[in-house]
């Protein structure tokens, strides 16, 4: 396919999705763009870089907070911020709820999860807070988490310990783990007759490592603990499903990887534990047993989750495996000319399975703040300073529109900088 044929395609793809009343059909067929399924090497990438508005005067490498969307996305956007201005609150009485439900089911298929076990939130902070403060904690309950943990979450335990005398167990993951059972074993010795809970990151946000979920959740439920995972980067960077970690809450942001509007992240929850969970918001309308309970917020932006057609739409185009291995072979095109060089500490694993698109760098004789400024002052790369637990330095998430070209730049400043 000529690339003119592609950006014309792609970009009508983005916008040919109706506004309301998604009209599944076959869902099989569901969110696939008319892109060449074979294309891999440097021009195809070229082309889907070209599908976003990229600042010239600086490198971008922190995607880890808020990515952008892609232009076919942030178009239908707007679309739907138009259309939804001009009908206001004809459209939100009549068939805002319909909307709802269809891409809660949109976003089920794309999990492959059942959408009653599911709901969109407006981020994983908000996702894990309803849990966390969900749980029908009592004086002497224990959880279990990492000091790598988001800072967030570790302040809501620290506020459910102040509120009910829960015990929060802090440990602590090493940046280079010599197997799974290493990391099993560290959440296995700190399980005790009281708890309740394991809180884990399916992505460890500073450092990119992919931890076992599924092993943890295993190894928890054989003691009767349940497992709270954090996969605010997993999402649409991991090709995975839900279903397959075993884990009893998941937790996400879709302005994230998935390239969605901000203001749209999801809650995952078995069934057989919905009924057990306190909503943060007072909500009569539905049964216990009813995840939509847990997702009463006030007047949503409905703009936005209908833009998650769109952003699957965009994301599955690409394929979720090529993208994961685009997403590890950056990481490791940068990090491995780096990697054994005396002065420079890279605090993610080696190994392809314990790390993808995130990795994190450190330079023994600066602080992670300079480091920061000297990379955007001198170099023009735009990354976060990152001082927390064993974790030194900074972050780097290169997208999937990165380029290699862009990638020599930081490892010539790292280079130099390490000098």
């Amino acid at each position: 396919m000529k690339k003119r044929e592609f950006l014309k395609n792609i970009t009508m793809a983005g916008l040919s999705i109706p506004f309301a009343s998604f009209a599944f059909g076959d869902k099989t067929q569901q969110g696939k763009f008319n892109i060449n399924s074979s294309g891999s090497g440097e021009d195809y990438w070229e082309t889907i870089r070209q599908q976003y508005q990229l600042q010239s005067d600086y490198i971008n490498l922190e995607n880890g907070y808020y990515s952008m969307m892609a232009m076919p996305v942030l178009s239908a956007y707007i679309e739907h911020v138009n259309k939804i201005n001009r009908e206001a609150s004809f459209y939100m009485r009549t068939r805002m709820l319909t909307d709802k439900l269809e891409v809660r089911q949109l976003l089920a298929i794309f999990l492959d999860c059942p959408h009653e076990e599911l709901i969109i939130t407006r981020n994983t902070t908000e996702s894990m807070d309803t849990i966390i403060c969900g749980i029908d904690w009592k004086s002497g309950d224990e959880a279990i988490m990492a000091q790598q943990d988001y800072g967030s979450m570790l302040d809501m335990f620290k506020q459910q310990a102040r509120r009910y005398g829960i015990k929060n167990n802090v440990l602590s993951i090493p940046n280079h783990p010599k197997s799974d059972e290493d990391i099993v074993d560290l959440y296995r010795t700190a399980i005790t007759p009281k708890t309740k809970l394991i809180m884990i990151c399916h992505m460890i946000n500073i450092t990119g490592q992919i931890l076992p979920v599924k092993k943890i959740c295993d190894m928890a439920h054989e003691h009767g603990v349940k497992v709270l995972v954090d996969g605010a980067h997993a999402i649409a960077h991991l090709d995975f499903k839900i279903r397959d970690l075993n884990c009893d809450y998941y937790a996400s942001s879709l302005h994230k990887w998935l390239g969605m509007p901000l203001g749209a992240g999801l809650l995952y929850v078995k069934k057989e534990h919905i009924s057990g969970l306190w909503p943060l918001f007072g909500d009569s309308s539905y049964a216990d047993d009813d995840i939509r309970k847990l997702n009463h917020a006030g007047t949503q932006p409905m703009f936005t989750e209908l833009c998650m057609r769109n952003a699957i739409d965009f994301h599955q185009g690409i394929g979720s495996k090529r993208k994961e291995e685009r997403l590890r072979f950056l990481q490791t095109y940068w990090t491995a000319q780096v990697r054994h060089i005396p002065g420079i500490t890279i605090n993610t694993p080696e190994t392809p399975a314990r790390a993808c698109g995130i990795a994190n760098v450190g330079i023994d004789k600066l602080k992670p703040a300079d480091m920061a400024k000297t990379l955007m002052d001198k170099y023009r790369i735009w990354a976060v300073a990152i001082d927390n637990a064993n974790v030194k330095g900074c972050r780097i998430t290169p997208h999937v529109y990165t380029t290699t070209k862009e990638l020599d730049t930081l490892v010539r400043a790292l280079k130099e900088m390490n000098i």
